[in-house]
């Protein structure tokens, strides 16, 4: 009886394993595209929150002081023909008359929170019915959007503008708080998007911290000038990231014949770092053919002393 119950504990334990494993690679497949869409929703969020709403109610607001037609007296506007005059007008809860037309398109799409009841409540609503249509505003907006950025940064590449936003960032980093999480959002943001000045293409590999550890690096520049002069040889400067966030890393100066160039892209060597070594480049996976290309010359001195073992016994 003892060992069908161990039996058993044994399949329910290799049941549970094989239902953890699957539900892992379950979430690892479908983890990708979900915050993928997660990231997209949140910018469109993000934009909307923060421009379009904005400027859509400046807009509005602005579209408001044009063409509203609010009266606040029918008496001062026709003395003489009041009683005629006002069925052309509706009284709002506040005392003002609006145009009759422009009350009964908002009576027929009120919205969401119903028909306003104030006169300019009730021409906001007109105007987005009328002239903030979606399918025209959205569009036009984004495009605002997209030029302000290309002007932002046309007025950034100029000297001008660089002056300026030197200034407003060092007013800011002279925040207590602020300037501690405005540092790290810059970082990010200049790793992302900012053009490098600097050559960071080439991937090598580097001894590093010590000798017979190999760690992946970027090529910066060749390095200082005394650096080199003690050397008495080539030095590089190399960038040696940190995983899984490469945004961080230690700059180190090695011989140029120490560093070993990698057959990797930029993207490839983030992709290696990020996944702490579990994404390798398809051409830099070990296979039986490399594996059988070990040089003979450790062959040989595995063999030699495995016959010194074998001696000595």
């Amino acid at each position: 009886m003892v060992p069908e119950k161990k039996t058993l504990k044994t399949a329910r334990s290799d049941g549970s394993q094989a239902f953890r494993r699957a539900a892992i690679r379950g979430l690892a497949v479908l983890a990708p595209p979900l915050l993928t869409v997660l990231i997209f929703l949140w910018m469109g969020s993000t934009i909307n929150q923060y421009f379009l709403r904005p400027v859509t109610a400046a807009t509005r607001d602005a579209l408001v002081w044009a063409v509203g037609d609010i009266r606040p007296d029918l008496a001062a506007v026709n003395p003489v023909a009041k009683t005629a005059f006002a069925r052309d007008f509706y009284r709002c809860a506040d005392d003002k008359f609006i145009p009759v037309s422009v009350y009964q398109l908002v009576k027929d799409n009120p919205g969401e929170e119903g028909v306003p009841q104030t006169s300019h409540g009730i021409y906001r609503r007109y105007v987005e019915l009328k002239y903030l249509k979606a399918y025209y505003i959205i569009p036009f907006l984004l495009s605002i959007f997209m030029l302000l950025i290309y002007l932002l940064g046309k007025f950034m590449a100029a000297g001008i503008g660089r002056f300026f936003w030197n200034l407003l960032e060092q007013a800011i980093l002279r925040l207590p708080l602020v300037r501690n999480v405005y540092s790290g959002v810059k970082q990010v943001s200049d790793f992302m998007f900012n053009e490098r000045d600097f050559e960071f293409t080439r991937v090598v590999a580097v001894e590093y911290p010590r000798k017979g550890i190999w760690s992946i690096g970027f090529v910066t520049s060749e390095s200082c000038l005394d650096i080199r002069a003690a050397a008495n040889e080539p030095v590089l400067a190399v960038f040696i990231p940190c995983s899984p966030l490469p945004l961080t890393g230690v700059t180190v100066n090695c011989l140029r014949s120490e560093c070993v160039d990698l057959n990797m892209t930029f993207d490839q060597a983030c992709q290696f770092m990020i996944s702490c070594g579990v994404i390798v480049p398809p051409h830099q996976l070990a296979t039986e053919r490399t594996a059988d290309s070990v040089p003979a010359a450790h062959a040989a001195s595995d063999a030699g002393g495995i016959a010194e073992l074998n001696g000595g016994r």
